[in-house]
């Protein structure tokens, strides 16, 4: 429907009128409150100020999710969970379907947003500096501990959202972490989102959106010489079902 530019053209003001307004007053509502909660009961509590953050946002859009986890997810397990990324909505998905107590890599520049900026660092959210590599890296060794006991750190490895959709060549710091923590990897395709919401444009637009979540792979006893097959094995999963060809299972 998105193709329909009369429709597309009705759908803006509302854009403007109700969603980003409401984005703004639940980014700072609820970033107050996680902060809050993060003082009193830990970052997995407040987490859930996340979820209803997500759900929220993505029911005033309207998005539809459909979460497709085919009980490839065990509780209590931490991952090092390796997803595409196609547009911002994608963290709407992660965060409110997953399930998972998720850490999230965040671009530095993510920690200037007023009340977001620091919600996230309280909640355990880890700021990486991509322009300084010995930073970057120190800052992923610093992360290590906040990953166990069932909670999961979110990379996108191609870095940046893909401007038409295919999947763009992945980077290594994903891998060489669940390498060096003996984490399984948990590939994610999410797929639709840029129909919603493409990338570098503010063109909102209601529509659907399903997620997939792929056997986990396991790193144990993997070193730096596997790190190109760890890639490549990441890689065709989370291609899959943008190439259409997937058994959709269970709905979760």
């Amino acid at each position: 429907m998105r193709e329909n530019r009369t429709l597309l053209n009705l759908y803006q003001p509302y854009k403007w009128v109700v969603y980003f307004p409401l984005l703004g007053l639940s980014t700072f509502g609820l970033g107050i409150t996680s902060i809050v909660l993060s003082w009193i009961a830990g970052p997995r509590v407040a987490g859930i100020c996340g979820r209803i953050w997500s759900r929220l946002n993505a029911a005033a859009i309207p998005m539809r999710v459909r979460f497709f986890d085919q009980g490839n997810m065990k509780p209590g397990q931490s991952y090092v969970v390796v997803s595409n990324h196609q547009s911002h909505l994608d963290i709407f998905v992660l965060i409110g379907w997953s399930g998972l107590d998720l850490r999230w890599v965040m671009k530095a520049e993510l920690r200037k947003i007023p009340v977001f900026g620091f919600a996230c660092s309280k909640l355990g959210h880890v700021y990486i500096d991509r322009s300084n590599r010995e930073q970057a890296l120190a800052t992923l060794e610093r992360a290590r501990e906040k990953i166990r006991d069932g909670t999961a750190i979110v990379f996108f490895p191609e870095g940046t959202r893909s401007p038409d959709g295919a999947l763009l060549p992945f980077k290594k710091g994903a891998f060489r972490f669940a390498l060096d923590l003996g984490l399984p990897i948990l590939p994610v395709t999410i797929k639709g989102t840029r129909d919603l919401l493409p990338g570098r444009s503010l063109k909102l637009f209601p529509g659907k959106v399903d997620a997939f979540v792929h056997p986990p792979i396991e790193t144990t006893g993997l070193g730096e010489g596997d790190l190109a097959e760890l890639i490549a094995r990441t890689r065709a999963a989370i291609a899959t079902p943008l190439e259409g060809r997937v058994s959709h299972g269970g709905e979760g």
